[in-house]
């Protein structure tokens, strides 16, 4: 990998990226994952090493490295030569990203072949770096890491789907426990059955019997990993008509789930509705997965199927975390890197996570500490509409809040930062709202977003934007009236526009009026 030279974090620290571009967030990174699966090969660039990574690059290669190794015992030449050729390629990929470190991860196809070590060395050969052989509990254990990265603090069962294995492992009170495998990946239950749904339910169904005591999941929900499980969500989202195609922390009650996953595993896949939205490479396993997820959700009997778009190599790098980064909440370190490269001031949207704390807690709305968290982050992206043209600001940061590459929020979260923007920038209106996105949040949610837009579009009527000024500023009740205190040299900012938007607060507040005072 190429050498770094040292630039400045936003906390004024010295960095090692090699990056110039102003958009780039500097750190120790990029950092690149090769990982290599028994039914794909993918190369993962992410921005940097932190505890809300971001994708730089991501590409992926069917090889199909665990075709007719359950009958053979080796992979198939064809498979390893077109891998091979995908990893000298990713190897230069990464190189030219500026990657400082390059991670190579290799599973089931590789693990269990007679060719395997050959394999491996000559992808050693390729990279110049060695190859992380990952057992089945490894496996089972980064996924449930790589889930504890990307959710707000997890409880359930994991499940990781692959071409050659499934892996099922508990997480808890951020605690990992033992981790399970079966031979039960799409590849290898496809020729186990010989193309018969039928034998494969009855394979499925006896491998995992003891899940059904070693995992119990009830009224917990079961985090699925995997691209077959992937594609199998992402087609219930539009045969549903879901409004939101964000993968990640898509919530399908147990009974639901079940259903769907029964009608595709005994369907042929052309014959689906909306099938189109899966790539036809997966199609051939889609059923085989649909039968694993049944019989998984049988088995173990969870609340909801959750989908995880992190899973093992996100959960490689998080086990690379100091301590205390990895204690550090995904979502805000996430909101925080937002604020840094697109708001006008991002001092500026931190002092608003205390002076809306305070408006909250004077209008007595009460707030879950995820509430609290969903607050904070709402006000660090606050701003990163501004460069749009002001007519399209709300809709804008609407957009790109609610499909951004967050971790650690669920859709409901999503909706709320989204919609605080939109009031932020477009008023207290739904009607150039999306429904269908209102209909993400709860009646609570929605009402809390609109009260802090309202905050919101009070304090940036005070400070245009700029750092230092809230601080000196400060909201109090006064009967039945919400007085915004003003000290003497800031009194040339009371007008009729900001009285509207505090009258506006203090309604939605509960109160009849609002007054602002100049002291002095």
């Amino acid at each position: 990998m190429k050498k770094t030279h040292p630039s400045l974090l936003p906390d004024g620290t010295k960095s090692t990226c090699r990056c110039e571009a102003p958009g780039r967030l500097p750190g120790y990174g990029p950092v690149s994952v090769i990982d290599i699966g028994s039914n794909s090969v993918r190369l993962v660039v992410y921005e940097r090493l932190s505890r809300a990574p971001t994708m730089l690059f991501n590409e992926k290669m069917l090889a199909g490295l665990g075709k007719g190794l359950a009958a053979t015992g080796r992979m198939n030449r064809d498979s390893v030569n077109q891998a091979l050729g995908a990893i000298r390629r990713f190897k230069l990929l990464a190189e030219q990203s500026g990657s400082v470190e390059l991670y190579i991860l290799a599973t089931a196809a590789a693990r269990d072949a007679a060719n395997g070590p050959e394999f491996l060395a000559a992808v050693k050969e390729i990279c110049g770096v060695e190859v992380n052989l990952l057992s089945g509990t490894d496996e089972a254990r980064l996924s449930a890491l790589g889930v504890m990265s990307g959710m707000n603090r997890p409880a359930g069962i994991v499940g990781d789907l692959g071409g050659g294995s499934l892996e099922l492992i508990r997480i808890e009170n951020d605690m990992v426990g033992t981790g399970r495998t079966y031979p039960l990946g799409g590849i290898r239950l496809l020729e186990a059955s010989e193309g018969s749904i039928r034998k494969a339910e009855k394979i499925v169904a006896d491998a995992l019997e003891p899940a059904i005591v070693q995992m119990p999941c009830a009224g917990l929900p079961f985090f699925a990993v995997g691209g077959t499980w992937r594609s199998l969500a992402l087609l219930h989202m539009y045969e549903t008509g879901y409004p939101l195609h964000v993968m990640h922390n898509y919530s399908i009650r147990a009974e639901e789930a079940l259903e769907f996953a029964r009608v595709v595993a005994r369907r042929d896949p052309d014959s689906i509705d909306q099938i189109e939205v899966v790539s036809r490479s997966r199609r051939g396993l889609l059923p085989y997965g649909a039968l694993v997820l049944e019989q998984v959700i049988r088995a173990i009997r969870p609340s909801h199927v959750v989908i995880s778009a992190l899973g093992v190599r996100e959960g490689y790098l998080y086990e690379r975390l100091s301590g205390d980064e990895r204690t550090k909440d995904p979502l805000l370190e996430a909101a925080s890197e937002l604020n840094w490269v697109r708001s006008r001031s991002p001092r500026h949207a931190k002092e608003l996570v205390a002076w809306s704390e305070a408006a909250f807690s004077l209008l007595g709305i009460e707030e879950t500490e995820d509430e609290k968290r969903l607050r904070a982050a709402a006000c660090l992206v606050s701003d990163i509409g501004w460069r749009a043209h002001p007519d399209y600001r709300g809709e804008q940061s609407l957009g790109i809040l609610s499909n951004a590459s967050f971790v650690g929020i669920d859709h409901p979260g999503r909706a709320y930062l989204a919609l605080a923007v939109f009031y932020r920038h477009v008023g207290l209106v739904d009607d150039a709202v999306s429904p269908r996105i209102r209909e993400l949040a709860s009646t609570r949610l929605k009402e809390r977003a609109r009260t802090l837009g309202a905050v919101l579009r009070v304090a940036y009527l005070v400070t245009a934007s700029m750092p230092d000024v809230l601080p000196r500023t400060g909201l109090s009740i006064d009967g039945d009236r919400l007085v915004l205190n003003l000290p003497g040299d800031l009194g040339d900012l009371a007008g009729d526009r900001l009285l509207k938007r505090l009258v506006q607060l203090a309604k939605v507040g509960g109160l009849k009026d609002g007054v602002i005072r100049v002291a002095g």
